[in-house]
C-alpha cells in the first residue's frame, strides 16, 4: 500500500492554507451552482480559482486557467474533492514549467469524476448516513439527547473526510489516484461498508420495528397465541417480514417513499382497530 501511494516529490508553490481554502469553497458551494448544462463546473472554478490566481500572476494565464476548468464536471461533493487536490497538483507542475498539457487536466477529472462519484454515493450516502440516522432515531425515540449529537457528529465526519481527501489528492497527483481506483482496497473498503450498512440496518429494524399479532386461541386447555408460535419459530419474525416487503416494493415498484408511509399508516390503523396486530 506504501509503495503504491508514494509519487515523484514536487516543488511546492501552494501551501496548506491555500488548499484549505480552496476545500472550504468547494465544501461550502460544491452543490450550489448545479445546472443541466454543466452542473458544478462554476462551484470548481470558484473554489480553484484563488489558487490559480497564486500559481498564475499574469492575468491572460490565469484566465485561460479558469477557460480549462469550465468543461463539464460532475461528482460526488466530498469524494469529489480528491479531485479538486489532483487539480491543484496539476495546475500547479503546469505553473513551475513541466510538461503539463490542458488536455491532461482536462481528462484525469473527467475520468475520475464517475468513479469517485460511485465510490461517495455508496460510503456517505448509501451506508454512513442511513446507520448515523437510524442510530440517532433509536436514541430519539427514548427520549434521549444523544441522537442530536449523533446528527451532528454525521455533518461533521463527510467534512473531514473531504478535507483528508482533498490533500490526499494534491499529495497524490493524477498517478497515485488511478492506482487507488486500479487496486483492491477501494472494493474492499465499499464491500465492507455495505456488509457493515446491512448489519446495522437489519440490527435496528429488529430493534425498532414492533409488529405483533396479539390472536390467541385455546388448545388442550392451555391458551397459546399466535405471536408466541413464530416466536418460537424465530424471533422478530414479523418485523423482519415487514422491512423485506417494504424492500422488495421499492425494488419492484420504485422509491415511491410517500406511497409506502401512508400504505403502513392505513394498514397499521385497520388492523389495530380488527385485532390484527
Amino acid at each position: 500500500m506504501a509503495e503504491m501511494l508514494q509519487n515523484e516529490v514536487r516543488e511546492s508553490v501552494l501551501t496548506e492554507k491555500d488548499i484549505k481554502k480552496a476545500y472550504m469553497r468547494w465544501y461550502n458551494c460544491c452543490e450550489i451552482s448545479n445546472s443541466y448544462e454543466r452542473m458544478q463546473t462554476v462551484s470548481f472554478c470558484y473554489a480553484i480559482s484563488s489558487v490559480l490566481k497564486k500559481l498564475y500572476p499574469k492575468k491572460e494565464d490565469y484566465v485561460a486557467a479558469l477557460q480549462r476548468h469550465l468543461n463539464f464536471f460532475n461528482s460526488q461533493g466530498i469524494w469529489g474533492s480528491s479531485l479538486l487536490g489532483v487539480a491543484m497538483a496539476l495546475e500547479e507542475e503546469k505553473a513551475i514549467g513541466k510538461d503539463i498539457s490542458d488536455e491532461t487536466i482536462i481528462n484525469v477529472k473527467t475520468g475520475l469524476m464517475g468513479p469517485m462519484a460511485g465510490i461517495g454515493d455508496t460510503i456517505d450516502w448509501g451506508t454512513w448516513k442511513p446507520l448515523f440516522f437510524s442510530i440517532a432515531a433509536s436514541f430519539s425515540t427514548q427520549g434521549g439527547i444523544a441522537g442530536f449529537f449523533i446528527c451532528f457528529l454525521f455533518a461533521l465526519v463527510p467534512f473531514l473526510e473531504g478535507w483528508y481527501l482533498s490533500k490526499l489528492g494534491y499529495r497524490l497527483g493524477r498517478e497515485a489516484i488511478s492506482k487507488l481506483l486500479e487496486g483492491g482496497w477501494i472494493k474492499q473498503l465499499i464491500m465492507g461498508s455495505s456488509i457493515l450498512g446491512l448489519f446495522m440496518v437489519g440490527a435496528l429494524s429488529a430493534s425498532n420495528v414492533a409488529l405483533e399479532i396479539p390472536i390467541a386461541f385455546t388448545m388442550g386447555g392451555t391458551e397459546t397465541s399466535v405471536q408466541a408460535i413464530l416466536d418460537s419459530i424465530l424471533p422478530g419474525l414479523l418485523p423482519l417480514t415487514l422491512v423485506l416487503g417494504i424492500y422488495t416494493f421499492f425494488r419492484k415498484k420504485g422509491w415511491k417513499f410517500g406511497r409506502v408511509v401512508f400504505f403502513l399508516l392505513g394498514l397499521s390503523m385497520v388492523g389495530s382497530l380488527i385485532g390484527l396486530f
